[in-house]
């Protein structure tokens, strides 16, 4: 079943027409966390021109990035009510409110950020989006993402036993904190656009991120170590709101998904070109890099999955789907 397909047929069990009428023209706001220069940033900003033009100035879209409508569950509440069209949301808030979700940060469910792409562009991942409407409100048109999870910190990390106690940011979500807490640290949530300050401040010790925003808002400035250990992948997921979706005509919901998911595969597509020359950047920086695999997290990963296994159904499938994505 195509993309398009599932969406519908999910609307369809809320009780959502596909019946046409005439279109009415309108601004969608879409609300995001990341900052103007971000990748998922410019897919939006991307996503309105398209819609525009292909609508012939019907629609347009306005972007609010940098958590300018609050943060994710403050913009999931807004979606919600409809007072929010659109979201680029982390698949964290998601996951917060559908576990099945958190099976997608599994530590180690992909080898990389290839492995990542195919299998958020299976037909497993995307049945996932079907349970959106019924337990959130919101139809899930496609997936994001960004690079890899890596480690950065102010002091060396060379074992497991260097975690322990460390404060170390994270965005806020179970899946990520659960593995966190399973390595000993003290997980600490903090916005993006707070973590460069924290990090000089010293209120966080090291932060989980991908190299594109390492590099790209220098947070290297103020922590010169750097595990290299892409333990998780980091989905993102375009929404549209359930009840904006019910006004819709079926020929604009059509080109809502097709325009969005076009952006969104973009937003995939830049992750696997861009990653390699941002870690060889990284890496060509004076930076302490230590690497790390999955035997490093081995005692981490356990309590996680002890967890992990029974919260989300769906993560037995999503391994034996990534595995036999693994060799493609």
């Amino acid at each position: 079943m195509n993309n398009f397909n599932k969406i519908a047929s999910t609307a369809l069990a809320l009780g959502l027409t596909l019946a046409s009428w005439n279109a009415q023209a309108r601004d969608f706001r879409l609300g995001l966390i990341t900052p103007p220069s971000h990748l998922w940033t410019q897919a939006a900003e991307g996503l309105g021109e398209e819609l525009a033009e292909a609508s012939a100035g019907e629609h347009s879209v306005s972007v609010f990035p940098s958590q300018q409508l609050g943060n994710e569950a403050q913009m999931v509440q807004q979606l919600q009510a409809g007072s929010l069209d659109m979201a680029f949301l982390t698949i964290a808030e998601i996951s917060n409110r559908i576990p099945d979700f958190g099976a997608l940060y599994a530590p180690y469910l992909v080898n990389d950020v290839a492995h990542a792409a195919r299998l958020l562009r299976s037909d497993v991942a995307g049945e996932l989006l079907e349970l959106m409407p019924a337990q959130t409100g919101l139809v899930g048109v496609g997936y994001g993402m960004s690079g890899m999870r890596q480690i950065l910190s102010r002091d060396p990390i060379a074992s497991p036993q260097d975690l322990e106690g460390q404060r170390l940011r994270i965005t806020p979500f179970e899946p990520i904190r659960d593995f966190y807490l399973a390595a000993g640290t003290a997980p600490t949530p903090l916005p993006l656009p707070d973590v460069y300050d924290a990090l000089a401040n010293g209120q966080v010790d090291a932060i989980d991120m991908d190299f594109e925003a390492i590099e790209a808002l220098k947070f290297y400035d103020q922590a010169e170590h750097l595990l290299i250990s892409n333990h998780m992948m980091f989905p993102m997921v375009g929404v549209v709101s359930g009840r904006v979706w019910r006004e819709l005509s079926g020929e604009d919901r059509e080109l809502i998904i097709t325009t969005m998911n076009a952006h969104l595969d973009g937003v995939i597509d830049s992750v696997l070109e861009r990653e390699p020359a941002q870690e060889a950047a990284l890496r060509a920086l004076d930076l302490t890099i230590t690497e790390a695999d999955e035997a490093f997290f081995r005692e981490a990963i356990a309590q996680w999955e002890a967890t992990w296994n029974q919260r989300a159904p769906a993560l037995e499938t999503l391994r034996q789907a990534a595995a036999v994505l693994e060799v493609e």
